[in-house]
């Protein structure tokens, strides 16, 4: 029996993986594509995006949202299940994304495709990493392990070992296509500089393409690599390890009054967003006397806003995410204005 290519979009927080999954649904071209997001902490938001614009690829129930932590951790409670059910439906699938979480590391993911549930009905297509060109150039990850070091010798309180690192080496090593997203926002040879320096870390044969938010769905479908097959080339920081956690990082929800314009809701985003240990804030949020909700999408020093649909209902709450220990109590002050 055919077996279902799953494609795996990974990358870190704030890379650009929702974006390009709702532009790969837009162009389905008469594919029936299964969605599988999953989002770090108690609340979702992403799966909701993906919602709006899967009309032509997605039937009701093909889209799975799991947020009940990094799906590398929850294999057996909530992947195979989730999977048993999606190829169990009487329509069949052209083909399954899963979107994981920005801290997930692909590899326990990837070796639940040997499970025997899944494994003669679904093969990894292709694993996809989303690294954003912007954080790259501006140092919030980095691929240059001598500039680590540097920075450590001359500063006893950063840790021997960096999470975000760890989980950016993981993402990489698992690749087979790996798309540079915001790439119009790093200038062309900076661009060509991180190309190089992730060359020299990517297994050999692994593409890399620049993205500004959309790539045709033959860029990223049909890679055939059959990634469950080929584990032992793809261990990264955390090698054959099973057990692994994210005690490292963690996140809060929060629901913040309105604001009373945009700019102000724009102000009170970039100031959680400067709190110590805060990497990530995503959501929607309410400004007064509109109709809508403004969408939140923050990372780094870069906070975008856009007014959602009218008719597209939303839990309207933000998602912090960061380094464990980051000041909660800070962060709701500063998003309460």
């Amino acid at each position: 029996m055919s077996r279902v290519p799953v494609t795996v979009l990974t990358g870190f927080l704030g890379a650009g993986k929702t974006t390009l999954l709702r532009s790969l649904l837009t162009q389905a071209d008469g594919r029936r594509i299964a969605v599988i997001v999953n989002e770090f902490g108690d609340a979702g938001f992403d799966g909701g995006l993906v919602e709006e614009c899967a009309a032509k690829a997605c039937a009701p129930g093909d889209i799975v949202e799991l947020t009940n932590g990094c799906i590398c951790c929850t294999v057996a409670d909530d992947f195979v299940p989730t999977m048993d059910k999606l190829l169990s439906r009487d329509r069949p699938l052209d083909a399954i994304v899963i979107e994981t979480s920005g801290l997930a590391l692909p590899q326990p993911l990837l070796k639940a495709f040997a499970w025997p549930d899944v494994r003669t009905r679904a093969t990894v297509d292709g694993v996809v990493t989303i690294v954003d060109a912007l954080a790259l150039s501006e140092g919030r990850v980095t691929l240059d392990e001598g500039a680590v070091a540097a920075q450590r010798a001359a500063d006893d309180s950063i840790d021997h070992d960096d999470p975000i690192e760890e989980v950016f080496e993981d993402q990489l090593a698992c690749a087979d296509l790996v798309v540079l997203s915001k790439s119009d926002l790093v200038s062309s040879d900076a661009l060509a500089a991180i190309e190089e320096r992730l060359a020299a870390v990517l297994r050999p044969g692994v593409r890399i393409v620049r993205s500004h938010g959309a790539l045709l769905p033959s860029v990223l479908i049909g890679l055939n690599s059959a990634a469950e097959d080929d584990m032992a080339a793809r261990a990264g920081h955390h090698g054959e390890e099973e057990e692994h956690d994210h005690d490292d990082f963690d996140s809060i929800v929060v629901k913040p009054s309105p604001a009373d314009s945009v700019d102000a809701m724009r102000l009170r985003i970039s100031d959680a967003l400067s709190q110590t240990g805060v990497l990530r804030v995503k959501g929607h949020a309410r400004i007064d006397n509109r109709p809508s909700p403004v969408v939140v999408q923050a990372v780094g020093g870069r906070v975008d806003l856009s007014f959602a649909r009218p008719d597209v209902k939303q839990a309207e709450h933000l998602v912090v995410i960061g380094l464990k220990g980051f000041d909660g109590d800070a962060v709701r002050r500063a998003l309460a204005g």
